[in-house]
């Protein structure tokens, strides 16, 4: 028996199902397909005790399952936020995971994320949980479910917004988590539904501000998206932001926001950029420095190491101190 995955793991007494939202209808050569849909996963616990539900927006090439466990088979933030009373809605953004992806249809695929880069960017820490080399089981497991990005960046951005609007015009109103490439979903879907979205925590979104990385295809020449928000004044161009006088968000700017930073990521440098960007635009941003709560030795994927409840506590306490 040994080496069999086995039921085993914490009891969750709770409901669940799932359902998609969005979808447009394109032609292709064989008749008409649906373009862009999202998939939600969705969970309540027997009592639901927290006033609004938590949208879960994974990062990078990766999947809602980032959040439902870690790659050693312990518990995710999915299961730990349902024990805390909150109702959870996890995504697949369109073109991961469970939402279905065929190049004909939404656009060629970006580059691929080889096992060697994972452990390097992701897996390197002390609270990874195993030894994070491109041959531990853990990487494997992370890596297995994570594929590549779409290669339009403004196509997927696009899709985003209008899955994230769809899914709270089914659900109501709603605290969004996001998690790095995840990151613009969340300001995107606040820009179309400022009166729905109570909080917003972001973990280490991609950034800074007007990134262009097209080794990774990333490119945000809105600041902090590759698509138009809501300017104030407003901007008929990137160019336009990089002139005359600033500019707020004003859908953003009563919504409380969180970034939340590990110790030792290397990708948590852009963090105080992007909220000095938020800042001018407008929005009230408090910055979750993990290493101030004494949580240390935390990478990138904070929400799958060795510590992933600690990480979550000062999370929650923020979100108890901001959102009632």
């Amino acid at each position: 028996m040994s080496g069999r995955r086995r039921p085993d793991g914490e009891l969750v007494t709770s409901r669940r199902g799932f359902f998609w939202v969005g979808g447009d209808r394109v032609p292709v050569r064989e008749g008409t397909a649906l373009r862009g849909q999202m998939f939600v996963q969705w969970e309540a616990p027997e009592e639901v005790t927290q006033p609004y539900p938590i949208v879960l927006i994974h990062g990078g090439g990766g999947q809602g399952t980032d959040w439902l466990g870690t790659p050693d088979g312990r518990p995710g933030w999915a299961t730990f936020l349902l024990q805390e009373g909150y109702a959870v809605y996890v995504v697949d953004r369109p073109g991961h995971g469970r939402s279905p992806y065929h190049p004909d249809v939404l656009c060629p695929p970006g580059g691929v994320f080889p096992l060697e880069t994972i452990s390097a960017l992701f897996c390197a820490t002390e609270q990874w949980p195993g030894t994070g080399d491109p041959d531990d089981p853990s990487v494997r497991a992370f890596a297995a479910g994570t594929g590549p990005m779409l290669g339009d960046c403004a196509l997927a951005h696009a899709l985003e917004q209008a899955c994230g609007a769809a899914l709270l015009d089914e659900i109501g109103p709603a605290i969004l988590i996001t998690s790095s490439s995840g990151g613009p979903m969340g300001w995107l879907t606040a820009d179309a539904r400022p009166a729905e979205v109570k909080a917003i925590v972001s973990a280490e979104p991609i950034g800074p501000a007007f990134l262009d990385n097209p080794a990774v295809g990333l490119s945000l020449p809105w600041g902090l998206t590759a698509v138009p928000m809501n300017f104030d004044p407003s901007a008929d161009s990137p160019d336009d932001l990089h002139a005359g006088p600033a500019r707020t968000l004003p859908a953003l700017t009563q919504i409380p926001i969180a970034l939340v930073e590990a110790e030792a990521s290397l990708l948590a440098e852009p963090s105080p950029a992007i909220a000095a960007f938020l800042e001018q635009a407008g929005c009230h941003v408090d910055r979750i420095v993990l290493a101030d709560h004494g949580v240390h030795g935390n990478g990138h994927l904070m929400m799958m190491e060795l510590n992933n409840r600690e990480v979550l506590e000062p999370i929650l306490r923020w979100l108890d101190r901001h959102v009632r």
